[in-house]
């Protein structure tokens, strides 16, 4: 509508628009956030995908239990023992 149009309306009628307008707003606000509320849940789901799990390679020969796959952070105990001079295939299971 145009303004001349709508002044040309009665006060009645101005506040029924008035009125539909404020309720169609209030419903595509209404959907529009349920939208954003999803799309939201949708990033927060997103996170780091599911890597399988990765045998070990590599094992402490002074503590058995102590295994590493090669993935990651070197070890303590294999960044100690490069460090003397051995290789790392020695500790290869």
């Amino acid at each position: 509508m145009t303004q001349r149009e709508l002044e040309r309306l009665c006060t009645d009628d101005l506040w029924s628009l008035h009125n539909n307008i404020a309720t169609v707003l209030e419903e595509k606000l209404k959907e529009e956030k349920r939208r954003l509320t999803e799309r939201l849940e949708q990033l927060q789901d997103t996170g780091r995908r599911p890597y399988p799990p990765v045998n070990p390679k590599y094992c402490n020969p002074e503590q058995p239990s102590e295994k590493w796959s090669g993935r990651g952070r070197t070890p303590r105990w294999l960044v100690e023992q490069l460090k003397t001079g051995h290789q790392i295939e020695e500790f290869r299971i």
